[in-house]
């Protein structure tokens, strides 16, 4: 047990401890007497020697102050939400709705998709409303909140109306932002990825102008219990200086607040769409300078002969089939719209000037050509083959023959025949006559050899070896008609038909071009029959080439390249001068 005197030095050495000190559960205030409060200065040197001693220089000791604001804000944090009632709104029973205020920072925007009809585009996404229950006092102005408050407190059920994906940015941690003032006023940030529908009008595809609208609204209150409203208006939606996207240029962007009828009542909502201009740098490359490119090289069949069939047809169906690999490639990336758009206008406007090229040949080979066969004419033919050298010769053979005696005892069958049948003997002289039979020197044998077998024996051979061969058909423009080349005895009125044949009337050309589309078999042949008179008149000048650049062909030449360009023209002056003036009343939402 202790004495008295060792009691009262004991009693006098413990603190004396205050009664708000000892009231003070949390130690707001710490109080003591004034002599504990005032130590000796000697102590007070001592310790602080120590101090410095054991702390290192850059380490800043705690205060007491910062523990002290800490636990200030645990303890306003808990106050605040102690009556707190979060299905409530922050304007429960005063008769006024909820002011929400938005604005956008734009990060990134695109792709935007023509088949899906649809745009993503990458964004800070703010709201701003204040509750009066979460106001408080203090040396702090705003404090910056965990995201762990949002499950406590009422925050407003904003969705997109249009939108089909959207999702918040969770990497490394939820993008969010909640931020709390003396007011009561929240300031509510996300970064999101929002995914929206984009009505498109593709009837200027690839020349169009879209406008892709954003709508944003509440989805359970109405207009009388929350109304949303832009921040800021003149920069409620903003951009991150240098965002560009890939297929379209942003020539204007509007928005405003309006208002949404449901079934549910009258929803308070905000509108923004974004004006979009389509780049054409792409599809003019890729399918439009193509195009012109090979409706042009159809052209060139114009210019190969007309004989050439398969060059011509191979050239035109190439190009055909060309441009049905590119129309198909183009139509990839759109949707099945009900309408042409000004793509498939110009691709079916390629597709009929490559058909319309050989259609023209078409025309070319069966209404206008001469001969059938592809065989070269020969230059030399009108020296070689004349009736009047074929007479010489025969004539020369026989003064030969009767000059030195010589006479074949037994000659063929086919040279008397010739020289005693009249018939035949009115025949050869018909033909000479016509120039349509063309007897040659053994020296030019080669000529005729394909075409004797055509012609009755007692025409192929005659004295000295020499014959009468049926001419070429590139050299005789007639079409194998042995009738023609072989007519019967002609009476007088047979002569005078063929000569009165040779000047036919005349014909209008509208009638003959309904002939032409009729496809007159009387009308072409009678065509075929002046063509091959007028051609047999000519060969005595030299001048004469069965083959030769036929009429359509000389006016497809100027004809198509001189249309194709004038509707060009009026393509491009109609939907590359086209724009498109954007007002709410044409968006579609």
């Amino acid at each position: 047990t202790l004495g008295p005197l060792e009691q009262n030095v004991l009693v006098m050495k413990m603190p004396n401890i205050t009664k708000e000190f000892a009231a003070n559960r949390i130690y707001e205030s710490f109080r003591v007497l004034p002599s504990l409060q005032a130590p000796s200065r000697s102590l007070m040197i001592t310790s602080s020697s120590r101090e410095k001693e054991n702390t290192p220089r850059d380490r800043v000791p705690r205060t007491v102050s910062v523990d002290m604001l800490s636990r200030n804000i645990s303890i306003i944090l808990e106050n605040l939400l102690k009556h707190y009632e979060q299905s409530q709104l922050p304007t429960h029973g005063q008769s006024l709705p909820t002011v929400v205020r938005t604005n956008i920072l734009i990060r990134s925007m695109g792709p935007v998709s023509e088949l899906g009809m649809d745009y993503s585009m990458d964004c800070y996404f703010r709201q701003y409303w204040r509750d009066k229950r979460l106001s408080f006092k203090g040396p702090i102005k705003s404090l910056s909140l965990s995201i762990k408050m949002l499950d406590k407190i009422w925050r407003p059920d904003t969705y997109f109306y249009n939108g089909k994906h959207s999702h918040i940015h969770t990497i490394t941690v939820p993008n969010k932002l909640l931020r709390l003032d003396q007011n009561g006023g929240i300031l509510y940030s996300m970064r999101l990825t929002i995914k929206a529908t984009c009505p498109m009008e593709l009837k200027n595809f690839p020349m169009d102008r879209q406008s892709c609208p954003l709508v944003i609204g509440s989805y359970g209150y109405t207009n009388r219990q929350l109304v949303y409203e832009w921040q800021n208006h003149d920069d409620a939606v903003t951009f991150v200086p240098g965002m560009t996207l890939n297929q379209f240029d942003l020539i204007s962007m509007m928005h405003r607040n309006s208002t949404s009828r449901r079934r549910e009542g009258d929803f308070s909502v905000l509108h923004v769409a974004f004006n979009l201009k389509r780049h054409t740098g792409y599809f003019l490359i890729q399918v439009y300078v193509p195009c012109i490119l090979i409706v042009v090289l159809s052209w060139v069949s114009f210019w190969i002969h007309r004989e050439a069939t398969s060059d011509r047809v191979g050239l035109c169906v190439t190009a055909v089939l060309t441009l049905s690999t590119i129309s198909l490639d183009s139509r990839t990336d759109l949707p099945k719209v009900k309408y042409a758009t000004a793509l498939d206008w110009f691709l079916l406007m390629s597709f009929l000037y490559c058909i319309a090229t050989l259609l023209e040949f078409a025309g070319v080979h069966y209404f206008t050509k001469l001969g059938s066969g592809e065989i070269p004419r020969m230059e030399q033919w009108e020296d070689i083959c004349t009736t009047d050298t074929s007479q010489e010769h025969i004539s020369e053979a026989e003064a030969e023959g009767e000059a030195e005696g010589e006479v074949d005892p037994e000659p063929e069958d086919d040279i008397i025949y010739v020289t005693e049948n009249e018939e035949n003997d009115k025949i050869s002289e018909s033909l000479n006559s016509s120039n349509e039979i063309c007897d040659c020197g053994v020296e030019h044998e080669a000529l005729g050899l394909e075409y004797e077998q055509g012609l009755p024996s007692t025409l192929t051979t005659a004295a000295g070896g020499v014959g009468f061969r049926k001419c070429n058909t590139l050299i005789c423009p007639i079409y194998n008609d042995p009738g023609y080349i072989f007519p019967k005895a002609s009476s007088h009125a047979s002569t005078m038909e063929r000569t009165t044949q040779t000047e036919p009337p005349a014909v209008s050309r509208m009638k003959q071009m309904w002939l032409c589309l009729k496809s007159d078999e009387s009308f072409r042949k009678q065509r075929e029959r002046d063509a091959a008179a007028q051609n047999t008149g000519q060969r005595r000048g030299a001048t004469s080439y069965v083959n030769s650049v036929s009429l359509i062909d000389r006016v497809a030449r100027v004809a198509f390249p001189m249309s194709f360009a004038f509707f060009n023209l009026l393509y491009w002056l109609a939907y590359g001068m086209y724009k498109k003036e954007f007002s709410w009343s044409t968006i579609k939402s």
